[in-house]
């Protein structure tokens, strides 16, 4: 008896339970905090700090590797429940056989993490975030006031410019290009990218991601009201004009063909986010348009966020390395925010310097619709009557693609 207690409890998870594990689950109750209580991005917060929680409980077995195991048989008769036959030729110098040897071969399934984890590996999750994205979000804006794309390029200032500075640090170009697309405050195209050059960063560089996603209401502002005046923040914005449906469905198919021409790599994430874009639009995909931003954009939503956060292990991210990149990460956010604010600000000077309000510029970044809605707030602190939101849409539309656009010239040169 006393010896089954001992079994139990050293067969338990918290026997078994290291210090560094510990920390990792408590950084997951944080999360978990900010996601429930303070309402930070919660439908991805949550998801990826419980995938957190779940990979760093010991002896769970959720995130386990399949394991193929074997064992000496005589022949296929031996063969037992579930296994499969493995044969070894032996030959002498000649090449001649000399003995052919059979093996019974039995794989254990893996963890269900590891099977959800293969969406993120093998990037089926990212393209399908943006096939939702598309389907709920209205690229009128963009449309109608087109100068607002240089808008949403300039935030790709924080991709380039943090791209410079991490390899001058020190880090591999393909770990310094995942690290700047943080820059971008677009989750699905960092884990895209990150899989494809630097995927053992994937865990510290998703979280960043999303985290200062989450954070845009936080950082942004401080930012915008630094880098402009009074008088700038005040400035009302004409009405944009009414796009025809024509319009609408040309921009999508239009965009999908010029990123595809000019950069072949962008045509998994702005393929489908065309796509969803054009299913609303057209007026005759009611159903499928629904389902991409519903249905489907929320299965993707959890399996995506889990299986990020389950690559957040003690020891992929208690490191030094994923010190600096989180650190790096809120640079290249903040140079993203700044760089649209600043072209805001040279163009309403072009422009006659009352035509455009640089606070719509923070919303370079793809952070959709958060980025948006923080430009309207911070313009409303000043004056309640100021409505910028659609006129930030634009730039926030841009951004989406130009992150996308960004990444694959980072894949074209790097992958």
């Amino acid at each position: 008896m006393l010896e089954s207690l001992m079994n139990f409890v050293t067969d338990s998870g918290l026997a078994n339970l290291d210090y560094k594990s510990a920390i990792m689950i408590l950084v997951s109750f944080v999360l978990l905090y900010l996601g429930i209580v303070k309402e930070y991005e919660p439908l991805l917060m949550v998801p990826i700090a419980f995938g957190m929680l779940l990979a760093n409980l010991p002896l769970g077995g959720i995130t386990d590797l399949p394991v193929e195991t074997m064992r000496l048989i005589q022949d296929t008769s031996d063969l037992g429940n579930g296994e499969h036959l493995v044969q070894q030729v032996v030959t002498d110098a000649a090449g001649n056989v000399i003995q052919t040897v059979n093996y019974a071969a039995k794989t254990a399934a893996g963890g269900l993490l590891y099977y959800l984890n293969l969406g993120v590996k093998l990037g089926i999750y990212p393209p399908l975030i943006f096939l939702g994205i598309g389907s709920m979000t209205d690229f009128s804006p963009l449309i109608a006031n087109p100068k607002s794309i240089l808008l949403g390029g300039a935030a790709q200032l924080g991709i380039f410019g943090t791209y410079i500075g991490a390899t001058l640090m020190g880090f591999a170009p393909n770990v310094a290009a995942s690290i700047a697309i943080i820059g971008g405050a677009d989750g699905p195209t960092a884990i895209f990218l990150t899989t494809r050059l630097a995927p053992d960063y994937l865990g510290p560089i998703a979280v960043a991601a999303y985290s200062y996603m989450a954070l845009v209401p936080i950082i942004q502002p401080p930012i915008m009201r630094a880098l402009t005046t009074k008088r700038e923040r005040l400035i009302k914005m004409e009405t944009l004009r009414i796009v025809s449906k024509r319009e609408k469905i040309i921009f999508p198919i239009l965009c999908t063909v010029l990123c595809a021409l000019l950069l072949p790599s962008t045509v998994p994430l702005v393929g489908c986010l065309m796509l969803g874009n054009l299913m609303k639009e057209s007026g005759v995909m009611d159903r499928l348009a629904k389902a991409a931003n519903n249905e489907l954009m929320n299965i993707i939503t959890i399996f995506l966020g889990i299986s990020v956060g389950s690559t957040t292990t003690a020891a992929t991210f208690l490191n030094l390395e994923t010190i600096k990149i989180i650190i790096m990460g809120l640079v290249a956010f903040s140079l993203g925010s700044a760089g649209g604010v600043l072209l805001g600000k040279l163009m309403n000077v072009i422009y006659g310097g009352n035509a455009i309000n640089p606070l719509i510029g923070s919303a370079g970044v793809s952070a959709v619709p958060m980025a948006a809605r923080v430009s309207q707030t911070v313009g409303q602190k000043e004056d309640p009557t100021n409505f910028l939101l659609m006129h930030a849409m634009g730039p926030n539309v841009a951004g989406v693609i130009g992150s996308a656009v960004a990444a694959g010239i980072l894949l074209a040169v790097l992958g």
